[in-house]
């Protein structure tokens, strides 16, 4: 059902994973849906993969939906000013932000704070809090304007638990706070603010990591357990849909929350028509909580 339908979305980081797969989701459901990155078929970003903004907007048409890919990098001030006034000026409105961007798979090393790549660590941080905080700083006068809006931030994990790498956790964690912050100080607009969370996404770069695809991808459990608890991005991405067709989203306003709480809510599947729980298999196979 296009429950969306009259909406304006943006999606930042949507060249691949899970951006990709909920601006394909918002489109199916009706909205129109701008579709951000720095990969494009004429420019290749750092990390060298194929995925490009245009391959996800072309998705979304061939879905049904209405796309507009825009290069930027969201750690510009001026490049995020600009695409907001382009959308302003086309659309008028903006009704839904999902803040993606991460960047940092690549600038991410296991090890101790201290002997961490220091310039990698501050990129890192660059690319995931940064970009996120400079995109809603040009959205939030917009939607402040018309009185509504809901801005998702996607992080990973939904507790206090560290994970594992000084910089990753601070990026996380601080996404989540900044979905606090920003419901705090927009609640009296009308704008709904709220973290989101996946279980274990099986990603393309994750399906390339373990030397399977979407196809085979249980051949990956024999390399790593618990990869048998993995979703695909459109999981996470019918969870979006749900949230932003939810008449009572602003009682969420603030929160944290993950595809395997919300699947329960809402109802929503993956793909194949199963609702993997990443929660309850923390708990049992790993002994954590995950929220």
């Amino acid at each position: 059902m296009q429950t969306l339908n009259g909406k304006v979305a943006l999606v930042t980081g949507a060249t691949r994973g899970a951006g990709r797969a909920i601006a394909i989701e918002l489109g199916r459901a009706g909205a129109t849906v701008y579709v951000t990155g720095r990969t494009t078929r004429a420019h290749t970003s750092e990390i060298g993969r194929k995925e490009t903004i245009e391959d996800t907007a072309e998705a979304i048409i061939q879905n049904g939906g209405q796309a507009i890919a825009v290069q930027v990098d969201h750690t510009s001030p001026t490049q995020v000013e600009a695409l907001i006034q382009r959308i302003s000026r086309a659309s008028g409105r903006l009704d839904i932000l999902i803040n993606d961007v991460w960047g940092g798979d690549h600038l991410t090393q296991w090890v101790k704070f201290w002997e961490h790549d220091l310039g990698n660590g501050l990129k890192l941080l660059d690319n995931a809090v940064k970009s996120h905080i400079i995109t809603s700083f040009y959205v939030a006068p917009l939607m402040v304007q018309q009185k509504a809006g809901l801005i998702i931030e996607i992080t990973d994990g939904i507790t206090e638990k560290y994970r594992g790498s000084l910089f990753y956790d601070l990026a996380k964690v601080a996404v989540n706070r900044l979905a606090f912050a920003q419901g705090a100080e927009l609640a009296e607009h009308g704008i709904t603010a709220l973290a989101l969370s996946p279980g274990f996404l099986r990603s393309e770069a994750m399906l390339d990591h373990f030397g399977v695809t979407e196809e085979n991808w249980r051949d990956a459990v024999a390399q790593e357990p618990h990869f048998i608890a993995s979703e695909t991005p459109y999981y996470l991405a019918r969870a979006v849909v749900a949230l932003a067709s939810d008449p009572h989203i602003h009682e969420k306003n603030g929160g944290r929350y993950a595809t395997w709480n919300l699947y329960q809510e809402y109802g929503f599947t993956d793909l194949d028509g199963t609702q993997p729980d990443w929660g309850r298999h923390a708990r049992e196979h790993l002994g954590i909580d995950a929220g």
